[in-house]
């Protein structure tokens, strides 16, 4: 299983978002300062997580979020009242 992820910065409330094939461990690196993006704004929450059978459709999925803006904005939307602002 793998999953696409949405994260928040506890320190500057930014949001990341990314694709795994296991969450724990990838939070747990997230806010190891393990990430090149994310060190900087250590520690994160995960807000939203989403689960595919495929690779491929996590990556596709993560893609869009990253790379069209009104992806994002209406998966904020949904979310508001998760989203701490």
């Amino acid at each position: 299983m793998f999953h696409v992820y949405l994260l928040q910065s506890l320190k500057n409330k930014s949001l990341y978002v990314g694709y795994t094939s296991d969450s724990e461990r990838r939070l747990k690196e997230h806010n190891g300062n393990e990430s090149g993006y994310t060190k900087k704004y250590s520690p994160w929450e995960l807000v939203y997580c989403e689960g595919y059978k495929s690779e491929k459709d996590a990556r596709g999925r993560e893609q869009k979020l990253k790379l069209h803006a009104q992806g994002l904005r209406r998966l904020k939307e949904r979310l508001r009242e998760s989203l701490t602002v």
